[in-house]
């Protein structure tokens, strides 16, 4: 028995030995697999290929490949928008590409202020004398907006084009939180703080529309004269005055309607634009596909023309996303991990540091912890310069009031300088189903905050006054910043949000310009010469892996184009996700928040995402649940 017994334990022990062997083998492989770069070589002379299959965003968030597997489908694209204007100037340069082909046919959107700044980096290849093709079987408001830029928009026969413009409908579930006993106690200063009237009313108040109003006609002004200077035969008005009749006049065709408006120029299936493409940049030799012609992604192009660092170091920080306390990130701006980056960059000699904010804000506590980390750079006698990409409101602000130079856009949003915090209780809720508490309390603040018998008035009355204290305390930053008197400071504050023209005009803004101009004006202001720096983004930047990771952990997925029908469906689509993250602002508890809730949403991979929240309605519901049961 004794000699089975050992040859049992063998057994087993050689058993294990494989299985650690075959798991430390496969997690080497999924360490290759994640760690792999593209090839330059597969950089060839021809056309640079941006198939936007996406959204274009100020900073990537990573891929988890293991949530990814589990979730059997293939994460949305993500494109940094410095990425896409460095492959489109270096394109301009280089004698290996002739021309640039821009697939939008699965484009999901993105940030006016991006956008615009690619299309200016268009603009530079077509001023190099070559052109730029689009193709997408429909184009929405962003899509029309970047190939506006191009020498050929190209659309199936099939699809079309509709612009919409901003604005559009609100949540509100004051009479919801009503039916359901549910007291969303709001605590706020700011005449226009309106980001909490989702959770008190039916309808927008008369200041939040009359602030938005502004903002929005503003920003679509500044559309129509993008598209117009781009594209001067566009006829916008046609299109939009009386879109039904637009229509009917190219007998209910929307891509004959779209060539009729002047908004794109061909009408061709993708053979026939690929077709086109052969014309101009010549045919593939080593392809047997029809109509295949020699090109080059933006990977493996990024990796090929990736810039030396010679000379002094401009630092660059991005706080893009909510603002959050904690490590989260990138695409989400944690605080502390974003402080964690500025304070290791203090032995790296910085010359000057550019911060680079595209957020609406979030915790206070957070958005301090980011403008404290700012100013021990600052301590340096360094400049510090902060460039505004499409919204940079409340806590995004926050973080921006350390800097000798604010640069914004015309289509920046910027301001809402206010500060609030909603907590939910249960207290009607609880007596409806014959819920109560009762105790013995030492103090006014015993068993307090107390979310199922309610607040005592000591508790409303301490929690409002921090957020007024809060709230001075902003205004104290902003005045000194900006050389303004508190009370002018409170007067464009108020929680108002403001388009960067306005912006510019009341003094919150210095200067129009986007991120190159930044830094530009950094290094000057550094004294370094020009070729004598290069710029040094903080933190490490996202593995290159999300197309390995399609092709070997999930296979392919079907592609996501999108005719007319789509194109609307897309933003009811989206709207699952503004219910949720509305919903989680409520029903998590949260600090002091300087959040500008009521500001445009920036297309992100979670807003774009197809088949609506992560965990459905069951999953808020399950929240409020927990909230009313511990």
């Amino acid at each position: 028995m004794k000699f089975a017994g050992r040859v049992w334990r063998l057994l087993v022990g050689i058993k294990d030995g494989l299985v650690l062997a075959f798991m430390l083998l496969f997690f080497f492989a999924l360490y290759a697999v994640l760690t792999a770069r593209p090839s330059p070589a597969q950089v060839r002379e021809g056309a640079l290929v941006l198939a936007l299959d996406g959204v274009v965003v100020e900073e990537r968030t990573p891929i988890d490949p293991f949530q990814a597997l589990l979730s059997g489908s293939a994460p949305i694209g993500e494109y940094q928008a410095r990425d896409l204007v460095r492959a489109l100037d270096t394109a301009a340069r280089d004698e290996r590409i002739t021309a640039v082909v821009l697939d939008l046919d699965s484009f999901l959107g993105g940030g006016q202020v991006h956008l615009q700044d690619i299309g200016e980096a268009i603009d530079r290849v077509r001023a190099a004398d070559k052109p730029v093709l689009s193709f997408a079987t429909a184009y929405a408001d962003d899509a029309l907006l970047l190939a506006s830029h191009a020498s050929e928009i190209w659309v199936d026969p099939l699809g079309g084009a509709a612009i919409a413009g901003p604005g559009g409908g609100n949540l509100y579930f004051g009479e919801l939180l009503k039916n359901l006993d549910v007291n969303a106690r709001v605590y706020r200063v700011g005449e226009y703080k309106s980001a909490v009237e989702p959770y008190l009313r039916n309808t927008m108040s008369e200041e939040a529309r009359e602030n938005y109003s502004a903002l929005y006609g503003a920003l679509w002004g500044e559309w129509q004269a993008h598209v117009k200077k781009a594209r001067p035969k566009a006829n916008i008005a046609l299109a939009t005055t009386d879109p039904q009749a637009w229509l009917a006049a190219s007998g209910g065709d929307p891509a004959t309607a779209a060539l009729a408006a002047g908004l794109v120029d061909k009408l061709g299936s993708r053979d026939e634009f690929e077709a086109r493409v052969v014309e101009l940049v010549g045919a593939d030799d080593w392809s047997s596909e029809r109509n295949a012609y020699p090109a080059t992604d933006l990977d493996p192009w990024l990796e090929d023309t990736e810039p030396a660092a010679q000379g002094g170091a401009i630092g660059v920080v991005t706080i893009a996303g909510e603002i959050v306390d904690g490590d989260a990130g990138p695409g989400t701006a944690g605080g502390t991990r974003i402080a964690d980056l500025l304070d290791e960059a203090l032995n790296d000699d910085l010359a000057a540091l550019v911060v680079r904010v595209d957020s609406p804000g979030g915790s206070v506590l957070a958005s301090e912890e980011i403008r404290r980390a700012i100013l021990r750079h600052k301590a340096n006698d360094i400049p510090i310069a902060v460039s505004m990409a499409n919204v940079a409101a409340s806590g995004g602000y926050w973080v921006s009031t350390p800097a000798d130079r604010i640069f914004a856009e015309p289509e920046t949003i910027t301001g809402s300088i206010g500060i609030f915090a909603v907590i939910p209780t249960f207290e009607n809720l609880a007596a409806r189903i014959g819920v109560s508490t009762d105790g013995v309390r030492t103090t006014p603040l015993s068993g307090q905050p107390d979310l199922i018998g309610g607040f005592t008035p000591q508790v409303d009355a301490m929690i409002q006054s921090g957020i007024e204290d809060g709230y001075r305390d902003f205004l104290t930053r902003v005045s000194r910043a900006r050389n303004l008197s508190m009370e002018q400071a409170d007067r464009i504050g108020q929680g108002r949000v403001w388009d960067g023209g306005a912006a510019r005009q009341i003094g919150l803004v210095d200067q129009y310009g986007g991120l190159q101009t930044a830094i530009d004006w950094a290094a000057e202001e550094a004294g370094l010469e020009e070729g004598g720096w290069y710029v040094a983004y903080l933190g490490d930047e996202p593995g290159t892996y999300d197309t390995l990771l399609r092709q070997w952990l999930i296979g392919d997925e079907t592609e996501a184009r999108a005719d007319m029908t789509a194109l609307f469906a897309r933003r009811q689509q989206a709207l699952a996700g503004r219910v949720e993250a509305d919903l989680d602002r409520l029903l998590t508890t949260e600090g002091a928040q300087a959040y500008c809730l009521e500001c445009p949403q920036t297309p992100t991979a979670r807003t774009a995402r197809i088949g609506g929240m992560d965990g459905g309605l069951d999953g808020w519901l399950g929240k409020l649940a927990a909230l009313i049961l511990n």
